[in-house]
């Protein structure tokens, strides 16, 4: 794999959340729910009532305020720019589209199923299909992915998932819901290069 490539997709998404905060910023308080709610924000009553579908999406984008931007932006910089390298722009775009819809429908799930509606917002749904998706090519590589090995993502999503549910205001189940899409779609997505029929390239990829 060719470290001196850019991950441009990786860069892009960050580009895009960072200049979305730095726009609302200007229109009033990202840190308000109801402001939240007003540009975008995942809301399960507003799904259906009037079928916004497209807050699965939308709520991918926006966060509560400057640290929540940055505690993922900078998760997403590092993890996004390794599972991109490795695994290709368009399935990495996959599995970070899908996975942050995959973990936001397990949330709605869990809001349906408590009857406790809270409008959530955020990229961490997404990040963690990115770590699942990393968890999963790092066993099939024996424990190494790029510059990051199995453990070191074992230890990431401990962390991660242990400061969820030991804080307040954190979409868990959209964590695991993201988390176990991200590993289910590398599954699919994900292809081993192949030795045998690869000697002699510069770490290409059969897709």
């Amino acid at each position: 794999m060719d470290y001196q490539k850019k991950a441009v997709c990786t860069i892009g998404i960050v580009l895009i959340n960072v200049i979305v905060f730095l726009y609302l910023s200007f229109q009033g308080m990202t840190e308000s729910g109801s402001f939240i709610l007003k540009h975008g924000g995942l809301y399960i009553p507003y799904m259906q009532q009037y079928g916004k579908y497209y807050r699965l999406v939308t709520s991918m984008f926006l966060h509560f305020g400057f640290a929540h931007l940055c505690n993922n932006m900078v998760i997403l910089f590092f993890t996004g720019w390794n599972l991109e390298l490795e695994i290709g722009k368009i399935k990495f775009l996959l599995i970070y589209f899908l996975g942050g819809i995959g973990g936001n429908l397990l949330s709605a799930a869990e809001e349906l199923w408590t009857g406790e509606y809270a409008v959530s917002a955020g990229a961490s749904g997404a990040i963690f299909a990115v770590i699942g998706a990393l968890l999963y090519i790092a066993i099939r590589n024996h424990g190494h992915i790029g510059n990051v090995s199995g453990k070191g993502i074992i230890f990431m999503v401990f962390c991660s998932l242990y400061a969820g549910f030991t804080s307040t205001g954190v979409g868990n189940f959209a964590h695991i819901g993201g988390f176990v899409s991200g590993f289910l779609l590398a599954v699919i997505l994900y292809r081993k290069k192949d030795k045998k029929h690869s000697a002699g390239s510069y770490g290409g990829f059969y897709r």
